[in-house]
């Protein structure tokens, strides 16, 4: 990570969480719950997540379920913050999301 990442502030947090629905921040993470009709697409978007997290060098943790994906982001290199490149690997998540049954 680059030394140029800081943290966000809260006013910048809130404004980027109003561009995207459905993510939430608990604590110092940016979390984000998809439901799925079966448990294959589910599975098969945490695989897509993997190929955009290892083209960004940014990682979440994800809590595949049965029919339901868990997100959780933040950036360690700086202490566990929120940062924009957690908003950046967020932005990427949802414009796939829809094409995998996420909801």
């Amino acid at each position: 990570m680059s030394a140029q990442v800081e943290p966000l502030s809260t006013k910048e947090i809130e404004d980027r969480l109003a561009e995207l629905p459905g993510w939430s921040v608990d604590g110092d993470l940016l979390r984000r719950r998809y439901a799925f009709d079966g448990h294959l697409p589910a599975a098969v978007m945490v695989i897509h997540i993997a190929q955009i997290q290892e083209e960004l060098g940014h990682h979440a943790d994800l809590t595949l379920g049965y029919n339901r994906l868990g997100i959780a982001v933040n950036t360690h290199s700086i202490g566990g913050r929120i940062t924009r490149l957690d908003f950046g690997l967020a932005r990427r998540i949802e414009e796939i999301a829809p094409s995998h049954g996420a909801r």
